[in-house]
């Protein structure tokens, strides 16, 4: 039974000799075909995006309700809590988020399965930003429980794209 060591060192030695003996001329080098040249499609990244569904859209308007409510945050003062929680910190965990998520769902058509990502980012964004910024702007904790289950919905879109 011939190991790996011996195995390499034959295959190195007939191959020192197969190219010792093509260099003297004894055999005839194969001729190396050329590798096929890629195929290259130019398209606009706008036509690519389209074909993997809507998410680029939902992007665009995420982004634009993250700027309004981003800046309705800002000059806006909020209300008292009996908790004395910090109400603005977590408008801007709810802003910052769903800004960074948003950014996250354009890039959902370049992976394999856009469809299960991007549902899962969607539900994420509003559970989770969205309870945030209602009681950041309101002081009610009544929809905090969806909370946590938005951001269970944004982790698994970030799996998904791995998928």
């Amino acid at each position: 039974m011939v190991n790996l060591a011996d195995a390499f060192m034959i295959n190195t030695v007939t191959d020192g000799a197969m190219n010792l003996l093509r260099h003297i001329g004894v055999f005839k080098s194969k001729p190396v075909n050329p590798p096929p040249a890629p195929i290259i499609i130019r398209m606009p990244l706008w036509e690519l995006a389209q074909g993997a569904g809507p998410f680029v859209r939902l992007a665009g308007l995420s982004g634009a309700a993250a700027v309004v409510l981003g800046a309705m945050g800002a000059h806006r003062t909020f209300p008292e809590t009996d908790t004395k929680e910090d109400l603005r910190k977590i408008f801007d965990t709810a802003n910052r988020f769903h800004f960074l998520h948003t950014l996250a769902l354009m890039t959902v058509p370049l992976c394999r399965r856009p469809y299960i990502a991007g549902a899962f980012f969607i539900a994420g964004i509003g559970l989770f930003s969205g309870t945030c910024y209602y009681h950041a702007f309101t002081g009610d904790r009544s929809l905090r429980r969806l909370t946590p289950i938005g951001g269970s919905c944004l982790i698994l879109g970030w799996i998904a794209m791995v998928l």
